[in-house]
């Protein structure tokens, strides 16, 4: 009888998980990353994290609580920073043929946000290995 909860449990976890397609290419992961930063400069928070989830293997439930924590931090930050001047394709960065990293600033009058999208690629293709945003720009004088 516990193995089969096990089991059970096991299923549910797996069939809750977001994602459930791959991008095939590097063109593929640098148009995601360079939509959904444009959707965050254009307050479509909510759109950009739907954007994200088919390709990020993360729980559904955990994506909509980030969502929703990034919702409640932006509005504080447009309040803090002022308003938003424009994205800024910062960097991409490699390694071999398997991950990439894009970051991507978004510059308000006192002030910018880091957006950075971290994919991977297995045997299917690309998927949303991470993706974070943060104020520490200190980290890319490094």
């Amino acid at each position: 009888m516990k193995i089969l909860f096990i089991l059970f449990l096991s299923i549910f976890s797996l069939s809750s998980l977001a994602q459930d397609k791959y991008l095939p290419d590097v063109a593929a992961t640098q148009k995601l990353s360079k939509e959904v930063s444009q959707l965050f400069y254009d307050d479509y928070i909510g759109v950009a994290f739907k954007k994200l989830m088919p390709y990020w293997p993360l729980p559904a439930d955990e994506i909509q609580g980030l969502e929703e924590k990034t919702i409640r931090y932006l509005n504080m930050l447009d309040d803090r920073f002022g308003e938003k001047v424009e994205v800024v394709r910062l960097k991409e960065e490699t390694i071999k043929d398997f991950a990439i990293r894009e970051t991507y600033l978004i510059r308000y009058e006192k002030s910018a946000i880091r957006l950075q999208f971290s994919f991977y690629k297995n045997d299917k293709g690309w998927i949303v290995n991470a993706f974070k945003w943060d104020d520490s720009l200190s980290e890319e004088f490094e």
